[in-house]
């Protein structure tokens, strides 16, 4: 590895290839900017990454839009959050190994700061009547924003038949057949490399890779991500921070599609089989991740914050939430580090864009299932089993207020377009308003 990259078509991963034809950024610029990037990144992926597009290549240009599209089609393939990981590569591609530690370091610590701090206050204050008020316009905000993105993800998803019967067959996998997520997403991997590869464009050959200096940094990042974790295991075996850590760590392997498609499986994980949280905790993580800046897979840090201050007061939940911090994210520099000198060569490959493509499709599915339980969830306090493992809502338990609040929260979103940073704080003050005008609280 090096920290800065060639000037050249690289021969190895550690060099970084040809940058745009202007003078490269230094490290002080690129801070500068990865920091504004990383405070302003609220709004989940499409906003992040639109963001990023403004700054790197509109503003500046440090990068082209060709690099960019080809950059956000390979973090796409890969598990973890695609817009921290683009920050990441994005980094490595102007400046190297500093740069990608930089720009990914960036984009994630202001949020993660936020989210300790109102993990902390939650888990204080989290059972106050006007603490659940305020969360209830939140999370009815949040049924809005799942739509949305589900909405936006089918319709670049779901453009030919085949792609309609894969989010089809995932919804019902997941929601009636409860098969596995990772299960759900191999397959629809394995379908798309058979099915869905397009024949590349013509184009120049991708440059040569070294293979001994791909296995340098697998080793290298590996040894990174996965000693730490091999110690909580030598140290406390069988304890809770090193289940955390092996929980979140295999997590990381498998978040493919964003936050909102492996939200469900987490669920599962979390409140069934684990026991760490209730449910009612969960969709407050939720709500509470849509509040602040950078991946909303930092939800993760909550649930573990509060899982292990439940166990052990605040010093555990500290240590449970950098424990997950470290086993979520270290896999993200693993992937683009190793990854991005054969992004060039991923574009031409026609079974793994075909692969990403079934992906792409199945997390409509997901997407769908996670919608489902959220609104099940905040709009009917009762539910009866359905066919297989599906829940129905009982109708008699609608909560009429979250129902309109949920309807105002469209109305703001859809309805005004009003910026989600906005509908947010104002979702939290209608349902304060609310539960004082029908309980006086």
């Amino acid at each position: 590895m090096t920290d800065t990259p060639a000037p050249a078509p690289a021969s190895g991963p550690a060099d970084a290839p040809a940058a745009p034809p202007v003078a490269p950024p230094g490290l002080a610029d690129i801070t500068r900017v990865f920091a504004r990037i990383g405070v302003l990144s609220f709004g989940g992926p499409a906003a992040q990454i639109a963001l990023m597009h403004k700054e790197l290549v509109e503003d500046r240009p440090w990068l082209t839009e060709r690099q960019f599209l080809t950059a956000l089609s390979f973090c796409m393939l890969l598990p973890g959050p695609e817009a921290m990981q683009l920050a990441t590569y994005s980094g490595w591609r102007l400046a190297g190994l500093r740069g990608g530690l930089i720009a990914g370091l960036l984009f994630v610590l202001p949020g993660a700061a936020v989210i300790l701090a109102l993990a902390s206050l939650y888990a204080g204050v989290g059972d106050l009547p006007l603490v659940q008020a305020l969360f209830l316009g939140i999370k009815a905000a949040v049924i809005v924003i799942v739509l949305q993105a589900l909405r936006k993800v089918a319709k670049k998803a779901l453009t030919r038949p085949l792609a309609w019967a894969i989010a089809g067959a995932a919804f019902l996998a997941l929601a009636v057949g409860q098969v596995p997520f990772p299960v759900v997403i191999l397959a629809a991997a394995v379908l798309g490399a058979l099915t869905l590869g397009t024949a590349p464009a013509d184009g120049p050959a991708p440059p040569r890779v070294a293979l001994r200096d791909t296995g340098r940094v697998v080793a290298v990042w590996g040894a990174i991500w996965l000693l730490p974790l091999a110690a909580l295991w030598v140290v406390a075996p069988g304890g809770l921070l090193a289940e955390i850590g092996l929980f979140f760590a295999k997590l990381a392997v498998v978040t493919f599609g964003g936050a909102y498609a492996v939200l469900a499986y987490m669920v599962q994980e979390v409140v069934g089989t684990h026991g760490w949280l209730t449910t009612a905790q969960m969709m407050d993580a939720m709500g509470l991740a849509e509040t602040t800046p950078g991946p909303l897979i930092l939800v993760t840090e909550f649930v573990a914050f509060l899982a292990g201050a439940q166990a052990g007061g605040w010093a555990m939940g500290l240590a449970a939430a950098v424990v997950t911090l470290w086993v979520t994210f270290a896999p993200c520099f693993l992937w683009i580090f190793v990854g991005a000198p054969y992004v060039d060569w991923i574009a031409t490959r026609p079974r793994l864009t075909g692969a990403l493509s079934a992906i792409t499709a199945a997390v409509v599915g997901v997407i769908l299932n996670l919608s489902l339980w959220f609104g099940l969830h905040v709009l009917f306090a009762e539910h009866a089993p359905g066919p297989g493992g599906l829940r129905l809502p009982v109708l008699a338990s609608l909560d009429v207020a979250a129902l309109g609040l949920t309807v105002l929260a469209a109305g703001l979103l859809w309805g005004l377009r009003l910026d989600l940073l906005k509908v947010l704080p104002l979702m939290a003050l209608a349902g304060l308003g609310l539960s004082w005008a029908t309980t006086g609280i």
